[in-house]
């Protein structure tokens, strides 16, 4: 299976650290070795960078390491195949437009017997079921709502029926953003931590860097990140239920509810 990482934040942010952390389980301290793609938001505009190589040895990879690209919305995936060959194509995460917004999309699991019937305005270039499903999300809210987008509530209402309606189809972990906001879907594991005032030093499990967030950050800045597993070890992670979707805002978990049936839920805390 696949990782994921994502940042939302709440002014403009570079996740470098996270990131570092993050590269190595691309085949040095994990087995994801089948490629790797990180988007950044920029405004209305996306820095996308692919590779079908593994992250832990990508030059390009080094390069987003070690660029402080700053971004309120980051999605980034390191890929172990288990549907459509090892490429370019088939290299997460996938960026589609609607309602005249990038949408960015990475998927970890496998759909299996997964085949909708697209209409034609969102179709895959590669043979993955991740991008099939993002193809099908995309066209499933266009035909819900229209050619003007919705508010959040009603965007993340229809976001959890047609999650549970995937779900049934097998492991369906995702992050899925148009830059606005992140919206994660747990599936079966992934965890979050949000980092504000007071803020402390962290330290990466994959390798033996810290970075003393006290010195880079001004006392209003909140950053969410979410990763398949935590990335540091002396920080506490909240890790999420399995069957839930969340909604997160500048740097805050705004809505949270199962993807099963049930009204939609203000998150604890």
């Amino acid at each position: 299976m696949c990782q994921l990482l994502g940042m939302n934040c709440n002014v403009p942010t570079d996740i470098c650290f996270s990131f570092t952390g993050f590269q190595q389980r691309g085949g040095a301290t994990d087995v994801h070795a089948d490629g790797w793609g990180i988007a950044f938001f920029e405004g209305r505009g996306v820095r996308l960078f692919l590779d079908p190589q593994p992250s832990s040895t990508s030059p390009i990879a080094a390069l987003v390491r070690n660029y402080p690209i700053h971004s309120k919305n980051v999605v980034a995936h390191i890929r172990k195949a288990t549907q459509g060959v090892v490429g370019l194509e088939n290299t997460h995460p996938f960026r589609r437009e609607l309602w005249g917004r990038y949408w960015i999309f990475a998927h970890n699991g496998n759909l299996i017997d997964f085949a909708p019937t697209l209409d034609g305005s969102f179709l895959p270039v590669g043979n993955t079921d991740s991008e099939r499903a993002f193809c099908w999300l995309l066209q499933s809210l266009r035909q819900r709502f229209g050619a003007a987008p919705p508010a959040a509530e009603a965007l993340f209402d229809e976001l959890r029926r047609l999650t549970l309606e995937l779900s049934g189809h097998g492991e369906f972990n995702y992050l899925l953003s148009n830059g606005d906001w992140l919206i994660v879907h747990c599936s079966t594991k992934l965890a979050y931590i949000v980092r504000q005032a007071p803020f402390a030093q962290a330290h990466l499990k994959d390798q033996d860097v810290s970075v003393d967030f006290t010195t880079l950050t001004r006392p209003q800045d909140r950053v969410a990140i979410i990763a398949t597993e935590p990335l540091t070890d002396n920080e506490t992670w909240t890790t999420m239920a399995p069957g839930s979707l969340w909604l997160f805002e500048d740097g805050a978990a705004l809505h949270q509810a199962a993807t099963v049936p049930g009204p939609l839920r203000k998150p604890a805390g």
